[in-house]
């Protein structure tokens, strides 16, 4: 989900609105000047694809939190469960690699 959220956004202009080409000051934020080109802005297509891959993973984050499951293991151990399902992709892609 989000990896198909990062490649939407990653083809879509930089401003959502549309917006004439600007340059950061010299300075400015960074020691680089880097300069955007004029924004023809997203569409309303585009705006609705971003709204729903975003709302998308919104629930399917509040599915995983509000799980019953979690209800299942102790207090203490939550926090490790949880961060052993983060990783349990990563852990499935080693072993399948390794094979």
């Amino acid at each position: 989900m989000r990896a198909d959220l990062a490649a939407l956004l990653t083809t879509l202009p930089y401003s959502v609105e549309p917006m004439e080409a600007w340059a950061r000051p010299e300075g400015y934020w960074l020691a680089t000047s880097p300069a955007h080109p004029d924004s023809p802005g997203w569409t309303e297509k585009e705006q609705q694809q971003v709204a729903a891959l975003r709302e998308r993973e919104r629930d399917l984050a509040i599915a995983i939190v509000t799980h019953a499951f979690w209800g299942t293991i102790d207090a203490g151990g939550r926090l490790k469960a949880r961060d052993a399902l983060k990783h349990a992709f990563e852990e499935n892609e080693d072993s399948t690699a390794a094979a």
